[in-house]
């Protein structure tokens, strides 16, 4: 994304003219403080195109201090109660003020310009920060048009299961986005690194029913909304009428940013509709198992799993190497199969999963195993979460 693609309006078109602005004065709790401009301050560029976009604009009117921050991809916008003495908008550095208040003492803060800096003072701890020119700081977009509602926590819970198939290859930056995908009441979520493939579908309430659409979000970006948003009761979700932002507000907090361009692959299809192969393994035994054997695998050797009646076998390393073998019991059903897996991709994929026990559907060896979770050893899966793991061919195989 661009620059070019947001038109760049002064805040402040008398500060073009040279027009001094008043001062501003302000006092709030060191917390309060500190949370508002630590939450503002993830949305800046760490390598801005401007100087300005490094900073926060902080506005005081009317009992209300509001934090902005925009590198013309996310936005940030926070408010917070405080005493106002002096109403005024000021632009310090964001990275240093946030530093500045995880380091004050417990106390109330108070906020002062003083000529061209802003002096931060708390209890006997006095700093004194540069300010920025708020004239050349851009407008944020506008919140766009609601899209619906969706439980804060469920949503943040579904980001942090696919988001381990998210590419972090920014060289394919398609596969570095998360797909939302919105069907009426049903959001899916899905992503891949063309290694493995995660889909988590989940209930929200859309503003207009029978609603079908679809956004490409930036991955790191869906995960910051997700852990900051997520745990203040109702996400809202906004989309602009071009397709091109995406709004995510909760309480005081908003935060917009624009979507990845592109066309994402179609890996829906990937999923298998039946598997002949089924086990079904306690997550948390599997997951120690898969963690103890790895230590002896080395860069990009697998970890091989062999499913037979009643349990699993787990071996990493060959030859002269360091080797490993663990078994657990495990629930077949179907043919005995043999199966190697990149180590990363399979602890990754089972930590994702909150469930009892999890459940593997084999095609065939070669063929990618899906993984989804379940209540009970010999239960129903609940495939509400997929996650589609490539397998590592073995020699002879």
């Amino acid at each position: 994304m661009t620059a070019g693609r947001l038109a760049f309006r002064p805040r402040h078109p008398r500060a073009l003219l040279g027009e001094r602005w008043p001062p501003v004065k302000f006092s709030v709790e060191r917390d309060v403080l500190t949370e508002a401009v630590s939450w503002t301050a993830r949305s800046l560029a760490q390598r801005p195109a401007s100087p300005v976009l490094a900073g926060i604009l902080i506005t005081a009117s009317a009992g209300i201090v509001t934090f902005e921050g925009f590198d013309y991809e996310t936005s940030a916008h926070l408010e917070i109660e405080a005493q106002i003495e002096e109403e005024g908008t000021i632009l310090v550095s964001g990275k240093l003020l946030a530093e500045i208040c995880r380091n004050l003492p417990q106390s109330s803060v108070t906020l002062e310009t003083d000529g061209t800096k802003l002096q931060v003072r708390c209890g006997r701890a006095r700093f004194h920060l540069a300010t920025m020119p708020v004239a050349e700081y851009p407008t944020l977009p506008a919140q766009p048009e609601i899209l619906g509602l969706v439980d804060g926590a469920e949503f943040a819970h579904a980001v942090a299961q696919v988001i381990v198939a998210a590419s972090k290859d920014d060289t394919l930056p398609i596969l570095t986005g998360i797909k939302v995908e919105f069907n009426d009441d049903t959001m899916t979520l899905l992503a891949t690194d063309r290694y493995r493939l995660a889909l988590r579908e989940l209930s929200w309430r859309p503003a207009t029913p029978g609603v079908q659409t679809s956004a490409l979000v930036k991955a790191r970006t869906l995960n910051e909304v997700a852990k900051t948003l997520g745990g203040s009761g109702d996400l809202t979700l906004a989309l602009s009428s071009t397709g091109d932002l995406m709004g995510f507000s909760s309480g005081a907090r908003r935060t917009t940013t624009l979507l990845v361009d592109g066309d994402y692959p179609k890996i829906r299809s990937l999923f298998p509709e039946s598997s002949p192969i089924h086990a079904s393994v306690r997550t948390s035994s599997l997951t120690e198992a898969v963690r103890r054997v790895s230590v002896v695998a080395e860069r990009n050797t697998p970890v091989r799993l062999q499913f037979t009646q009643g349990q699993v076998a787990l071996d990493a390393g060959t030859g002269e190497d360091a080797q490993a073998e663990e078994s657990i019991e495990t629930m077949l059903d179907g043919e005995d199969i043999t199966v190697a897996f990149n180590p990363a991709y399979l602890s990754e994929g089972l930590a994702a999963f909150d469930s009892e026990f999890v459940r593997f559907s084999f095609t065939s060896a070669p063929k990618p195993a899906m993984l989804t979770a379940q209540a009970e050893e010999t239960g129903e899966d609940n495939n509400a979460y997929r996650y589609l793991v490539m397998p590592v061919r073995l020699p002879n195989a």
